[in-house]
Order: structure tokens, then sequence, then C-alpha cells
């Protein structure tokens, strides 16, 4: 009996929604080959990530491992799966495969941060196989909302494997490969060992809806639309962007592009072939010298990011520009969980200058690039693996996607971030569990979730800080008062008098009572000094404040 097995690993994307990264491995225990299948980020929110950049995956057991791993394969062009390439190549180094249009995203992310551009290796689509140590890996193109995604065949000497990616079933979809029901058929027929399949919309109980249906609703909506019309939608959707521009020339409308990440999307999308006929635009300088009413512009922003041109807008001038009452704004998308109060913000801004703002309203303006229930019962149909492990979705959306296998009478293996299973076996099994989390990227440093730095900065947000100062001299007596500084607290308290002025005058008198054994320990005093004055805070406020004590002693 042959010692070797096939494991799968995910360490991101399976129990959350975003940093994809999933480990397939090939050997005998332990001393497995080893490819990556994607490599992405999550984004940031204010309430449990202040400050943060990006949140990427930890991939600290891969990186024990780097001498093991043969390659990275990268399903599409989504940050969730692209975003941390770039961020991780000196941990990782292994040669990075795609197909061209998420070749040239990548490139740039790695000339970006300084990575040599060659690392990225473009690929052509199915039937054209890579090998990667003991695999053979193919890109067979699948629809989704970006250009070029791409499922992954994935050839062992055990079996194959079935990698969806992000995809769903749109057989006209604009821009980019239809969903081919003969190609994955043909792919199947061989057999299937496994089926690794996405499950963000197993809860959506209605067949997708292919993109090319929102063309008439769109088309109505910019036509009869007054003043400047601004539409905001996912800028990696290359297809609606396609589609709401072209919706605006059809108005007779000038088409402008604002956002950087919606430029450089459109410019990659041309680069490689993808598109090769969207309408003229003109550049942001130029809206003045239109009448409004023929404006069209598309901007960046559906998700209520700060900084994209959709916040900017909404807070009154960006660029120059200054929408106005009667003014038309589109989200031609689905808010993402987590992005309520964002997207809200701006609702709220726009109507507050009288501008007229219309959302996704019932799927009119709107389609998902995720495969819902009834599609997923036609892949695994399709497909017909020995099991299902679900993936790409928080845990609700996997427990509820191995419901589905067993409906469908298949065996579906519930494997959330950092479960190895063995797939070498008709019934899986779970081997090992391997520690995962997420590192933040801080400014340019990345840190570990534990390291207590995003719990620190959470902890002054919601208690306020203050700094208390003392001076000693050479013989441990106090020179001076000991003086506090506060920031983000109330600067009157319940005795009405200054915070500082009270908190000052308790730590005088813990000074004052205080023993040599404590005067001479500066671990003792620092902390006998952060007791007094988060209690006289406490006291006074009503808040327990972080507080950081500085100590000086004056040699003799």
């Amino acid at each position: 009996m042959s010692s070797e097995r096939v494991i799968y690993l995910p360490l991101g994307g399976a129990g959350e929604i975003g940093m994809n990264a999933y480990v397939y491995g090939y050997g005998k225990p332990g001393k497995e080959r080893l490819i990556l299948v994607d490599l992405g980020v999550a984004f940031p929110d204010m309430d449990s990530s202040p400050g943060v950049d990006l949140i990427l995956p930890d991939i600290q057991w891969l990186r024990e491992r780097r001498d093991q791993l043969e390659a990275v394969f990268v399903t599409h062009a989504h940050e969730d799966h692209v975003g941390a390439v770039a961020h991780y190549w000196n941990d990782l180094g292994a040669p990075v495969y795609a197909r061209a249009f998420t070749a040239n995203i990548a490139r740039r992310k790695m000339e970006e941060h300084g990575h040599p551009e060659k690392a990225v290796i473009t690929v052509q689509p199915w039937p054209d196989m890579t090998e990667a140590g003991p695999f053979k890996v193919g890109f067979v193109p699948i629809s989704h909302s970006i250009p070029e995604s791409s499922g992954l065949v994935i050839d062992t000497p055990k079996g194959r494997l079935v990698h969806t990616g992000d995809f769903k079933v749109d057989r006209d979809p604009i821009v980019g490969e239809p969903f081919d029901d003969d190609l994955w058929s043909d792919i199947a027929a061989p057999g299937v060992l496994a089926l690794m399949c996405d499950s963000t919309n197993v809860f959506s109980p209605v067949g997708g809806r292919s993109e090319s249906t929102l063309s008439p609703e769109i088309e109505k909506l910019v036509a009869g639309a007054k003043g400047l019309f601004v539409a905001t939608t996912f800028a990696s959707n290359v297809a609606r962007v396609k589609t709401l521009a072209e919706a605006g020339q059809a108005a007779g409308r000038s088409i402008c592009l604002l956002g950087r990440a919606m430029r450089r999307m459109i410019e990659a999308s041309i680069e490689t072939g993808v598109l090769t006929d969207f309408p003229r635009t003109i550049s942001p300088e130029d809206i003045k010298e239109v009448p409004r009413d023929s404006v069209m512009m598309i901007v960046t922003g559906s998700q209520g990011e700060r900084r994209a041109a959709s916040a900017q807008l909404s807070n009154g001038k960006y660029q120059g520009i200054t929408l106005k009452e009667g003014d038309t704004f589109l989200f031609s998308s689905k808010t993402i969980p987590g992005n309520e109060r964002g997207v809200a913000r701006i609702m709220n801004n726009f109507s507050e200058m009288g501008v007229d703002v219309v959302d996704e309203h019932d799927g009119l303006y709107h389609v998902s690039g995720h495969a819902n229930r009834p599609d997923l019962s036609h892949m695994h149909k399709l497909i017909n693996p020995q099991m299902v492990v679900p993936m790409h979705g928080e845990h609700r959306h996997l427990r509820e996607h191995v419901k589905l296998c067993k409906s469908n009478r298949i065996h579906g293996v519930l494997a959330p971030n950092g479960t190895m299973v063995d797939l070498s076996a008709n019934t899986p099994s779970v081997v090992d569990y391997v520690d995962t989390g997420r590192t933040y990227l801080d400014g340019s440093s990345k840190v570990g979730a534990l390291d207590g730095i995003v719990r620190d900065r959470i902890r002054m947000a919601l208690n306020g800080h203050v700094m208390v100062n003392i001076i000693l001299d050479e013989d441990d007596d106090m020179l001076g008062e000991p003086w506090c500084e506060i920031r983000g607290l109330a600067e009157m308290g319940s005795s009405r008098a200054p915070l500082v002025d009270v908190l000052e005058e308790d730590l005088s008198q813990f000074m004052g009572r205080a023993g040599n054994k404590i005067i001479m320990d500066d671990d003792k005093l620092e902390d006998g000094l952060r007791k007094v004055a988060r209690q006289s805070t406490q006291t006074e406020i009503g808040k327990k404040p972080e507080v950081t004590v500085v100590i000086s002693r004056l040699s003799a």
C-alpha cells in the first residue's frame, strides 16, 4: 500500500470571506510537495482593526515549508485572491502562475513592491497544463465577475482534483468566457476524486442571473436621468463597467472613469485583449467643458471606502467636481456585509445635497458573481466527484454546503481554515489541524493578530489615554510634582475640577505615601502610578483609560 497521500489545507478563505489561500500537497506525511492556490487579502474595518491597511492570511505553516513549495497558482485577479502575492513574495519565493489578465494585475503589484515581474508567469487556458512537482495544473475558463477567471484541474498521482475558484453559471457574461457545461463534463469524464467548491451564495435558493440581463434596465435609468449621472460598482467587474459606459454612451453622455482602481482595471483589460470596444472616455478636467446632463462618471468606492471617489464626492468636491441637486448616483453593486454603515453614510451625504440615490433595487442594477444554490447543485452534477470540500465562505456557508452535498448524495467535508484533509481514500479524513489566523499590514509593517498592537489601539479608542510623567533625583527624591497629559478623555470630572488637576493631586499623594521599596523599584512604582491614574479617572469620569508611565531618574 502506498504511503503517499494527497492533502488539502485552507490557510484562509474557508470560514471567512477574503484572504483566500489553499494548500494542496502530495507525498509522504510531512514531506509532501506543495502548491498554493491563491493568496489574497481582506479589508479592515474601524471596529475590529482600526488603522490597519490590509489583513493578510497567516502563512507561518507554509513559510516553514518554503523548500517544499513548488508554485503558486492564482485563479483570478480579485484582491481576496491575488492581493497578498507581492506582500509574501520574499517569504515564499515560488513562481506564480496566472492567465494573462490576472498576470497583468499581479505584475503591477510585484513592481510596486520592488519584486521581479518575471516571477509571474503567464499560462494559456485548458487544455494546456503546467507541471509543478508531482502536480499538473490546468486553468479552465469559468464565468465570474472579473475577466479570465479560472477553475483549476489539479492532477495528482492519486487522481484528479477540481478547484472551482469563484464562479457563477453565466452563459452570456458580456466580458470574459461563458460557463461551458460541455467543457466541465469533459473534464469530469475521467473521474474526479474531489471537488473544492465556492460556497458564497449557498443560501440563495433561486438560480443566478446573467450579467447580460442588466443592460436594458440600466439603459432605461440613464436615459431618463437629468443632470450629472454617476455610477459606482466594483472596479474589477469590467463587464459591469462596460455595461454602464455603453448605457451612458447610448444616452449621449461623455464617459469619465474616476478612481485609480477603475482606470487600472480597464487599462489591464485593454492591454490583455479582454476588452476591445470600450467607449471613449474624457478626463476629469474635461468635465467642466461639457454640460452636466451630457456627462456620466463611473467611479470607485461602491463599498463605502473612505478614500475612494464615491466617498470624496459625497464629502463635497473631488478633483474639482461637485454634485448638485437633481444629479443621480447609482450603486450598481451589492453591499458586502460589514460595509453597510460606510455605504449608508455616503448615501445620506448625497441625499443632503439633493442628489437622487439609486441602489441595486431588487436586482435591477446588479447580479452576483457567485453561484446560487441551484447552480452549485448543477456543478456537483457536472463533476460528479467522490467528495466535495466546500470553500470560499463563512463557516455557516461551508456547513450549509455540506448539507447540500448530502441532499445531492455526495460526501461533503467540512474543512474550515487550518483543517488538513487527506483526500487519498474514497472516504476523506481529517489528519491534522494547523494554527491559522490573521496578519495585519499596519503601515509598512506586518504584525500578528496576537501581537497586541491592534488590541491596544482598540483599547485606547474605547477608553482614552493618560500619560504620567515623574522625575526622581539620584537620592530617589521627586523633583517637582507628577504631571499628566490626557487624550480622548473628558477634561472635567465629577469633582468639577479639571481632570488633569485631580489626577496630578492623587498621584502626588500616592508618591508621598509610597515607601522606599516602591520608590526604588521602577516596576512597582510604574504599577502603582498606573493604578492610581486609572482609579482616579474611573471615579471622575467613569472611564478606565490606557496609562503610560514615564519615570526619569537623574544620575549624579
